[in-house]
């Protein structure tokens, strides 16, 4: 079911990169391959102009695109049309783009693109949220939420200028604030507001950063904290905080009085289906997500397939242990809430936690070369979600470290309630965030000199966390760290059961009418999730239609041609490896068509 016939990449004509990996190659530019590169890198450098967060994040606000540092991108409606209109154009342009006379990367950059501007341009038809996002802010999105924590720990702060940059950005926080609102109040015009259960958190969020004093807000005080280390004069900690109650808070405000006056005719439905175009909606977000041609049906019957599968392996080991009644379900929830596999729900306990994942880290790094020729040169740290937004956010991400690798990349957990972690859980969830998992192969993309920088950083959701899910196995598997802790496997397969029963509820939420109670309670049945962390992996699901679907999707196609590798001979683990990561994250079809080449 993948969508091959888009995508136009047979594997006839990619020999070269069937034998060496894209790090290995330095192909001279045909004039075919210049055109086409001349055109993506204009698209990538369109992108970076406007989204100054994304040139700040790749390292790129700097020399002649050091104005961007004290700017944000612009939201408005008129920004939303734009950005509409250049999505329709881009597809039209890459599609008079042959691949005539290209070398066989510069095919695979051609086909990566057209399938990104196909979906945006199909995308740019619904006239509402943000591409395949229906929502502009919720309990997870929106300036609110991105805002303080980006200028806590991205926004570099090394001049008088950086900070001043930096004071520049809070007003522009205020202006982004007010253009949402414009999209929110034009969106529920035409039908399209949050569920009322997740409009009830979105406010408890933002009433939380407006009522907390500009001294004690992260970002504020990141300031303070990074001219003090650089030795900048000035009172920055007060001019920030001038700027956050002068401007911020009353932004806020306004948002505030947009969502509680929406309040009222919010519904508790929860699926795509409400929405005007729905059933469009939801196709687009899982083809954009899952890189696929399933339905949401085909989604739905893989996934109550794989729970049925995996749960059978964990009832194995369960019962080896004398872990013999009931579900499989009810046996993990036992697990998890055993006092003793818990950490204290203490701020002393969360600090020891963190330090924890980080040793595990650094006890992985020797024994990574058993498996990967290519490694990661950025560090990674691990940090807890930051306590102002903990209500919304998922239970960990990725923050990618910068191109000029001025900052290392980090892994976040939210650690509202150390409950969602029990012990023998949390290394699996680690080796998917940090390494082999997200920051490997991040790193290792954005380090890959001789692919194009728009390949480089270049995102598909169903290659990237099919990736993260993969390498749980690699660290399972491959490096055997579960050896001696049945537990830890049990971790392990736990987290493969809870993306499968993603496939089934995120199909049930917006392809069967599920509502949110039967999609939590679902979850927690199924793969034992703490009753708490299920709602806030529902209530993800809800906004961020379909991308639930790519891990286990992602993964299953990895899986897939791996057991079609070592079916022939001299396969070789660590080429297998180099050859899925150096030609940068791609859709699954054109991961195929290299892979079977």
């Amino acid at each position: 079911m993948i969508d091959r016939r888009r995508l136009l990449l047979s594997t006839a004509g990619l020999g070269l990169l069937a034998v060496a990996p894209a790090a290995a190659q330095a192909p001279a530019l045909s004039e075919a391959d210049a055109r086409l590169d001349a055109m993506l890198t204009r698209w990538f450098n369109e992108n970076v102009d406007l989204s100054p967060e994304y040139a700040t994040n790749l390292g790129l606000d700097r020399d002649a695109r050091a104005s961007l540092t004290g700017k944000l991108r612009q939201v408005g409606l008129a920004d939303a049309q734009a950005d509409r209109e250049r999505a329709r154009a881009r597809w039209a342009e890459i599609q008079t783009v042959s691949d005539e006379g290209l070398s066989d990367q510069a095919k695979v950059s051609l086909a990566v693109y057209r399938f990104t501007a196909e979906g945006a341009a199909r995308a740019a038809d619904i006239p509402y949220g943000s591409g395949i996002g229906p929502y502009i802010v919720t309990q997870r999105s929106g300036a609110y939420f991105s805002v303080p924590d980006f200028m806590a720990n991205q926004h570099r702060v090394e001049t008088p200028a950086d900070a001043e940059a930096f004071l520049s950005r809070l007003s522009a926080f205020a202006v982004v604030l007010d253009q949402e609102n414009e999209r929110i109040t034009a969106d529920a015009a035409l039908g399209v507001m949050l569920p009322s259960f997740l409009m009830d958190k979105t406010l408890t969020q933002l009433r939380t950063l407006r009522d907390t004093a500009p001294a004690d807000m992260a970002m504020v005080q990141a300031l303070v904290r990074k001219t003090g280390e650089k030795s900048i004069a000035g009172d920055w900690g007060a001019r920030a905080a001038a700027i956050v109650e002068a401007e911020i808070k009353p932004a806020l405000g306004r948002q505030i009085a947009v969502f509680e006056a929406q309040r009222p005719s919010a519904t508790e439905d929860a699926g795509a289906w409400k929405l005007p175009q729905g059933d469009k909606t939801y196709a687009l977000a899982l083809r954009a997500y899952t890189t696929t041609d399933y339905s949401p049906q085909d989604v739905h019957d893989i996934g109550v397939r794989q729970v049925a599968e995996i749960q059978a392996e964990i009832d194995t080991i369960l019962k080896g242990m004398g872990m013999a009644d009931g579900t499989v379900g009810q046996r993990i929830k036992a697990l998890s809430e055993d006092p003793q596999y818990l950490w204290p729900n203490t701020d002393e306990a969360k600090v020891e936690l963190i330090g924890s994942l980080n040793r595990q880290m650094d006890e992985l790094r020797p024994l990574l070369p058993r498996v990967f020729n290519t490694l990661p040169g950025a560090a990674v740290e691990i940090r807890r979600v930051p306590p102002a937004i903990e209500l919304g956010a998922p239970g960990g991400y990725y923050q990618a470290a910068s191109l000029d690798g001025s900052r290392p990349g980090a892994y976040y957990i939210n650690l509202s309630n150390t409950a969602n972690w029990p012990k023998w859980g949390l290394p699996t969830l680690t080796y998917h965030e940090a390494s082999p998992g997200h920051h490997f192969q991040v790193t290792v993309a954005r380090e890959a000199g001789s692919l194009p920088i728009y390949r480089r950083v270049a995102g598909n959701s169903a290659y990237n966390e099919g990736w993260a899910l993969y390498a749980e196995r690699v660290a399972a598997d491959d490096l055997n760290v579960y050896a001696e802790n049945p537990l830890g496997r049990v971790g392990y397969l736990q987290s493969y059961l809870f993306r499968a029963v993603r496939l089934v509820v995120d199909t049930g939420l917006h392809h069967k009418r599920w509502s949110r109670d039967q999609a939590i309670r679902y979850m927690i049945e199924e793969c034992g999730e703490p009753p708490e962390s299920a709602e806030k992996e529902i209530d993800r699901y809800c906004v961020s239609i379909g991308q639930a679907c790519s891990y286990k999707l992602g993964q299953t196609v990895i899986a897939r041609l791996r057991a079609e590798a070592e079916a022939r001979p001299g396969f070789d683990l660590k080429t297998f490896h180099d050859r899925v990561l150096l030609n940068g994250s791609v859709p699954l079809a054109v991961l195929e068509g290299l892979m079977r080449a």
